[in-house]
C-alpha cells in the first residue's frame, strides 16, 4: 500500500491532513480522557512490560538489566564531582554528556524505582532544567538533535514513568518542562513541527512526533497528540526525491544519503512504536499503517540483509561504529516481532516465519535482553518455541535489488551476496559527520562488498574492515596514490568552522561540502531482468571538489580519478568492467579488484594460473587467481591481460582511526589485496575480470573456454554477454546509437536481452541518469511482437527490424520490461 508524501503535503489543506489521523471508532467521536490514558499504559507496557509478558523466563535477564543499570547509575552519583550528576560527565558545553546525563536518569526511571529515588531523579530533573537546559539562549550548542530529539526523547519517557509521583512532588515540572521543549524545536514552526524544514523529515520527523504524541498524552491534549499523529503520516508516504521511502525500496535520509540501516531501521523502530502506543486509541489512522511497515520489511531490509547481517551499503557514517551488522538487524527483527501482533493472520504467520529464519541463520542470533520491551521479548521466545511456524526468508535464493533512487544495488544467490555503493548527483559519495567515519571519500565510488555464506561477518566486515583496510583500496574503488587528511585533522574540529562564509555545525554548506557531497556525475544506475541486472557509474569528483573556486582558501577538497564502470551480476560470477581509467591531474592510480580480511592467525594463499596453463608465480599476467582462507575461497578470472599487484599483509589499527568517539582499540588483521597499478601520466587503461565466489581451480580453469564473452568495453559501451545464460547486458554512456551484435541502442541507456529456448526474448531498459524520457532500441533481423501489452514500450517495426521505444520520463531508474515473440 503506498501513498505519496508529495501529493499528501501539496494537495491537502492542513484540516484535511488532520482528518486523515481521525479517529477509527466514529467520525463524530472526539479521542478523549480514556484515550490519553490508554496511550500512556500503551507506553508503560512498552517500557516495563506487564504482568503477562514478565512471567515468562525468557524475560527475566533484560528486568535484570534494567534494575542493574538503574542501580550502577545511583551509586555513580553519589561520586560524581560538582558541575556533574553522573562522574566523567561535566555539564555546560558538551551536548552529548547532557545528552547522556538525561539518559541515565530515564534509566533509573524505568526500574520503578522507590518513592524516594523517584524523588531523587525528579530533583535531579529539576537541577539540570534550572541550571543547564531551561535557559534557551545559553543552551543549544553542539548538535541541533540533542535539543530537538534526544533530550526530549529521554525526559518524556522520565516524565511518563514518574507521574504519579510528579503529581505530588513537583507538580509544575511536566508543563515546565514541555515549554523547554517546544522552545527547543527550533527547526519547527512556533515551537512544533514544520513539515517545510529539511529537519523534519524522515525518521527524525518520527522521532520527534512520537514524542510529541507522548506529551499530548501526558497533559491531555488532544490537538497536540492529532497534530502529531498527522505530521507522522507523512513518512509512510512513498517520495518521488528526498528523505523516505522509495518506491524501488530505497530509503534516503539527509536528502541524498542511502540510510536503509540507521535511520530507516530508526523509522520502522519508530512506526512500529506507533502502532503500539495508539492501538485501541480514537487517535489510531483510519487508513491502515501496518501494510505499508511490512512492505517495508520486505522490499527495503529484507534484501539489504545476509544471513543475519545488515549490509555496510546503506548504513552511513554508522559503518564506523562498533556495533555490528548482526545487532543491527536484533533491532529489525524486534520491530517484526511487535508489528505481527498488528497484522492480519496471513501476514503475521509471514512475519513471524521471517523472525524466525533470521533467528536460525545468523551466526549471531538477536539477543531478546537487548530488546527494548519485556512484552517483545515474551512475544518473540513464543515464535522460536512455536513449532507451526516454519523459518522462511522473504528474499528468493535468487534475486536482484536495483535500488536505483539511492545508488545502490544487491544481487544474491545461494552461497554469497554482492552489495553494490555508487553515486551521482542525486546520492552522495559518502557520509562523515561529528567525528564519524573519518576516511570516507571512496564509498560510494562502485566499493562492493561479497557476503560468503557461513561465514561470520564480524570477521570479513563491520568496524574492523574499515578499521585495517585502506580506505584507498576498498574492494572496486580506482583512487589515487595521495594522500588525503581527516576533517578533525584538517580543521581541528569535527566541522570546517566559518560562519562568515555559511559554514556551521548544521548549515546547508556544512552538509554540501563537508558531510555528504554529492558527485558530479549524472550517470549512475542499471537494470535488471529477473534475478540478473546490470549497473553502471561514471567515476568524477564530489560537489566540494567541484565547487572549490568558490569555496573559502583554507576549505581542503581533494580530486578523484575518472573511469567508467559496469557490472554485470550473473548465477556463478560477477562481471566488472573498467574502462578509460585516467587520472587529469596525471598522478599514479590504483584500482582494486578486491579487499578481504581474516585473523591473523588464519591461513590464506593465492594460487592462480597463466593463459598457457603454468602456474602463475606473482608477477605478469594471469588468466585466474583464487584466493583460499578457512572456510571460502574466491576466484578472479581476467577477461582481457591484467598484471595484478597481491598483498596479504598483517595490518594493525586502532578503531580510533575511523570514529573519534570509539574505544582506543587496537585491531590487527590480514588484509588480502588484489589491485592493479597505474603509472602517473600513464595513458588511459581497461580491465575487465569477474569474481567468482566458492570457485574452484577446475572452475576458474573452464572459463578459458567459459561463457563469458566481452564484447565492448570503453568509455561509449560496455557489454558482456552469457553463452551459457542466453543473455546479453549492456550499458551505454554517451548519446547516439551503439550497436552491440545485432542491438542497437540509443545511449545513455542499460539494457538486458534474454533469448529463451522457445525463440522468443525479453528485453529490459533502464535510465541510469534519471533524466531521459525515452530509450529506443532497435532488434535487427526479427520481426517479434510484444506478448501482452506493454504501456511504457511502443513496438514498431520496419523491413528485417523491430523497434522498440520505452518511456522511462518520471521512472526515476526503474526498468522496463517487454516480452517478445
Amino acid at each position: 500500500m503506498d501513498f505519496s508524501r508529495r501529493a499528501l503535503l501539496s494537495t491537502l489543506p492542513a484540516s484535511a491532513l488532520l482528518s486523515v489521523a481521525a479517529p477509527a471508532r466514529s467520525p463524530a467521536a472526539a479521542p478523549g480522557v480514556d484515550d490519553h490514558d490508554r496511550i500512556l499504559s500503551n507506553t508503560l507496557a512498552i517500557l516495563t512490560g506487564t504482568p503477562e509478558s514478565n512471567a515468562h523466563p525468557e524475560v527475566a535477564a533484560r528486568l535484570a538489566d534494567i534494575a542493574s543499570t538503574a542501580q550502577r547509575h545511583l551509586t555513580a552519583m553519589d561520586r560524581a564531582a560538582p558541575g556533574e550528576l553522573f562522574p566523567n560527565l561535566p555539564l555546560g558545553t558538551s551536548d552529548p554528556n547532557l545528552h547522556t546525563t538525561y539518559r541515565y536518569l530515564y534509566e533509573i526511571a524505568l526500574a520503578t524505582p522507590s518513592p524516594a529515588t523517584q524523588r531523587r531523579v525528579i530533583d535531579a530533573l529539576a537541577q539540570l532544567h534550572d541550571t543547564y537546559y531551561g535557559d534557551q539562549s545559553r543552551g543549544y550548542y553542539g548538535n541541533w538533535f540533542t535539543w530537538e530529539i534526544g533530550i526530549s526523547t529521554h525526559v518524556t519517557k522520565a516524565l511518563i514513568l514518574l507521574r504519579d509521583e510528579l503529581a505530588t512532588h513537583h507538580p509544575t515540572l511536566t508543563a515546565t518542562y514541555l515549554a523547554s521543549m517546544d522552545a527547543y524545536l527550533r527547526n519547527g514552526k512556533d515551537g512544533d513541527v514544520d513539515l517545510d524544514s529539511r529537519f523534519h523529515t524522515g525518521a527524525n520527523l518520527a522521532d520527534i512526533t512520537t514524542n510529541r504524541i507522548l506529551q499530548g498524552a501526558l497533559t491531555t491534549d488532544s490537538a497536540r497528540v492529532t497534530k502529531a499523529v498527522a505530521d507522522q503520516l507523512t513518512v509512510y508516504a512513498t517520495v518521488e526525491e528526498g528523505d523516505g521511502f522509495h518506491a524501488d525500496g530505497s530509503f534516503i535520509q539527509h536528502e541524498s544519503v542511502a540510510y536503509t540501516g540507521a535511520y530507516g531501521k530508526n523509522l520502522l523502530t519508530r512506526a512500529v512504536q506507533t502502532l503500539k502506543l495508539l492501538h485501541g486509541t480514537g487517535f489510531a489512522p483510519a487508513t491502515p499503517l501496518a501494510p505499508v511497515i511490512q512492505g517495508w520489511i520486505t522490499h527495503s531490509f529484507a534484501p539489504v540483509i545476509f544471513e543475519g547481517w545488515l549490509m555496510e551499503i546503506v548504513k552511513g557514517r554508522t559503518v564506523s561504529r562498533p556495533q555490528t551488522g548482526y545487532a543491527d538487524v536484533s533491532t529489525i527483527v524486534e520491530a517484526i516481532t511487535d508489528l505481527s501482533s498488528h497484522t492480519s493472520d496471513q501476514d503475521a504467520h509471514v512475519l513471524k516465519s521471517y523472525a524466525k529464519s533470521l533467528a536460525q541463520v545468523s551466526p549471531s542470533p538477536p539477543d531478546p535482553k537487548d530488546f527494548l520491551s519485556p512484552v517483545t521479548i515474551a512475544a518473540y521466545a513464543d515464535i522460536l518455541a512455536d513449532p507451526t511456524i516454519p523459518a522462511q526468508d522473504l528474499v528468493p535464493r535468487e534475486h536482484h535489488a536495483a535500488f536505483n533512487a539511492m545508488d545502490r544495488t544487491v544481487h544474491r544467490r545461494p552461497g554469497y551476496a554482492f552489495a553494490l555503493a555508487r553515486s551521482s548527483q542525486r546520492i552522495s559519495k559518502y557520509e562523515y559527520m561529528n567525528g564519524e567515519n573519518l576516511t570516507p571519500w571512496f564509498q560510494g565510488d562502485g566499493a562492493h562488498y561479497l557476503y560468503l555464506t557461513g561465514q561470520d561477518q564480524t570477521e570479513a566486515f563491520g568496524v574492523d574492515h574499515f578499521t585495517t583496510v585502506s580506505p584507498y583500496h576498498l574492494a572496486g574503488v580506482t583512487a589515487p596514490v595521495e594522500p588525503r587528511r581527516t576533517i578533525p585533522d584538517l580543521y581541528g574540529a569535527p566541522w570546517y568552522d566559518n560562519p562568515e562564509a555559511g559554514f556551521t555545525a548544521s548549515s546547508t554548506r556544512q552538509n554540501q561540502y563537508v558531510y555528504f557531497p554529492l558527485a558530479t556525475n549524472t550517470h549512475s544506475g542499471g537494470a535488471h531482468l529477473g534475478p540478473y541486472g546490470t549497473a553502471s557509474l561514471v567515476l568524477g569528483d564530489d560537489a566540494a571538489h567541484a565547487a572549490r573556486h568558490e569555496l573559502p582558501p583554507d576549505f581542503v577538497t581533494y580530486a578523484n580519478a575518472r573511469a567508467t564502470k559496469s557490472w554485470f551480476m550473473f548465477d556463478d560470477e560477477i562481471v566488472i568492467l573498467t574502462a578509460n581509467v585516467h587520472d587529469p591531474l596525471s598522478r599514479p592510480l590504483t584500482t582494486t579488484l578486491d579487499t578481504r580480511i581474516t585473523d591473523p592467525s588464519d591461513t590464506a594463499t593465492v594460487t592462480g594460473r597463466r593463459h598457457d596453463g603454468t602456474p602463475w608465480t606473482g608477477s605478469g599476467s594471469p588468466a585466474w587467481l583464487r584466493y583460499t582462507a578457512p572456510g571460502h575461497s574466491l576466484g578472479y578470472v581476467f577477461l582481457t591481460p591484467a598484471e595484478p599487484a597481491v598483498t596479504l599483509d598483517a595490518v594493525t589499527h586502532s578503531r580510533r582511526r575511523i570514529r573519534t568517539a570509539n574505544a582506543d582499540t587496537r585491531v590487527t588483521k590480514r588484509v588480502f589485496s588484489l589491485t592493479v597499478r597505474q603509472p602517473a601520466g600513464s595513458p588511459p587503461q581497461s580491465l575487465a575480470h569477474a569474481l567468482v565466489p566458492h570457485a574452484t581451480k577446475a572452475q576458474l580453469a573452464a572459463y578459458t573456454d567459459g561463457p563469458l564473452t566481452v564484447l565492448a568495453n570503453n568509455p561509449r559501451l560496455q557489454a558482456v554477454a552469457h553463452r551459457g545464460l542466453s543473455l546479453l547486458m549492456a550499458n551505454t554512456f554517451t548519446p547516439g546509437p551503439h550497436h552491440i551484435v545485432d542491438l542497437t541502442i540509443d545511449g545513455p541507456a542499460s539494457v538486458i536481452l534474454r533469448t529463451h529456448p522457445d525463440n522468443t526474448l525479453t528485453l529490459a531498459f533502464s535510465d541510469p541518469t534519471t533524466k531521459r524520457a525515452t530509450i529506443k532500441a532497435t532488434l535487427h533481423g526479427h520481426q517479434l511482437q510484444p506478448a501482452q501489452p506493454t504501456p511504457d514500450i511502443h513496438v514498431r517495426h520496419t523491413p528485417g527490424a523491430t523497434h522498440l521505444t520505452a518511456t522511462t520520463h518520471h521512472t526515476h531508474g526503474r526498468t522496463l520490461t517487454v516480452h517478445l515473440r
